[in-house]
């Protein structure tokens, strides 16, 4: 198998997680062979002309010219440590998150949070008086706010959650969440101030985004919705599920709800176990239990 080969195969079993850093990676790599194509013909730095198409605007000006880079902002990136520090946070946030959530809230995450950031930057940057001089060329561009969503909600659904650091030892991940909402507000004001709000959008939505599903709303549905809408139009196949079905086993509503909500306080009782002892205090069962409801 080629190296093309493998990685379509790799792209095609990923998880959500895995498809987000290719597509990140994958534009990374065009956005610099483009402008390097463009630099053998004019001379000129190609990557920063075809970036400034991708990349949002503060400008409403601007903004209303190409739309689109409220979406395309979130997956582009300046350089190398960029993009590495990024999909390094995103692959660790990530990681957490679908051991106890599902794939389409990680997706959903992942755009609104990175939306929200969006916005908050354009919001910020047209609305106090210390921008005003250079909100004409201010422009937002990497999938930090988008990553923040995803670290800050999975803090927020399981704060009690540890993890190892080198020299510090187990520190438990709403206090790494914290660490990094400090260090964003605090930085706004030595350099890169729209980054900086930017992340704090993102940070802002994983919040809401956990206090909305603890109250049984996903707000995700939305976006994932339109995505599949999207891709069954771009499909050239469509696929056709095949129910089977047992008449004497099939479930009544009634006793199929029942089950549900059985399941449900399982899963309950051991977030509520990881919350007070952690997550390596669960038995086999209890992470099993939890690993088949992230796959559903």
């Amino acid at each position: 198998m080629g190296i093309i080969d493998d990685l379509k195969h790799q792209y095609k079993t990923g998880t959500a997680l895995i498809k987000f850093i290719f597509i990140n990676v994958a534009v990374f790599i065009l956005v610099h062979l483009i402008g390097l194509l463009i630099f053998f013909f004019t001379g000129v730095s190609g990557s920063s002309m075809v970036a400034y198409w991708l990349a949002l605007p503060a400008d409403f000006g601007q903004l209303i010219l190409k739309p689109w880079s409220i979406i395309t902002y979130m997956f582009l990136h300046e350089g190398f440590l960029h993009i590495a520090f990024n999909m390094l946070i995103l692959y660790f946030g990530g990681q957490i998150f679908l051991q106890f959530l599902d794939a389409k809230k990680l997706i959903g995450t992942y755009i609104l949070g990175g939306i929200s950031g969006g916005l908050l930057f354009i919001f910020t940057f047209n609305i106090f008086p210390v921008f005003n001089e250079i909100v004409s060329g201010a422009l937002a561009i990497g999938a930090s706010a988008s990553v923040m969503a995803v670290l800050i909600a999975i803090a927020a659904y399981v704060p009690n959650y540890s993890i190892r650091l080198m020299l510090l030892g187990n520190v438990k991940l709403k206090y790494i969440a914290l660490f990094y909402v400090i260090m964003d507000i605090i930085s706004i004001p030595q350099g890169n101030a729209g980054g900086h709000i930017a992340h704090l959008g993102g940070a802002f939505f994983g919040l809401y985004f956990v206090y909305r599903l603890r109250n049984g709303k996903d707000i995700t549905i939305g976006v994932n919705r339109l995505l599949n809408y999207i891709a069954h139009l771009f499909s050239s196949k469509r696929k056709m599920k095949v129910v089977y079905k047992n008449p004497g086993k099939t479930k009544s509503d009634v006793a199929y709800n029942a089950q549900k909500a059985a399941n449900q306080q399982k899963i309950d009782a051991i977030l509520d176990k990881i919350s007070k002892s952690g997550y390596d205090s669960l038995s086999k069962e209890e992470k099993a239990i939890l690993f088949d409801a992230s796959k559903k």
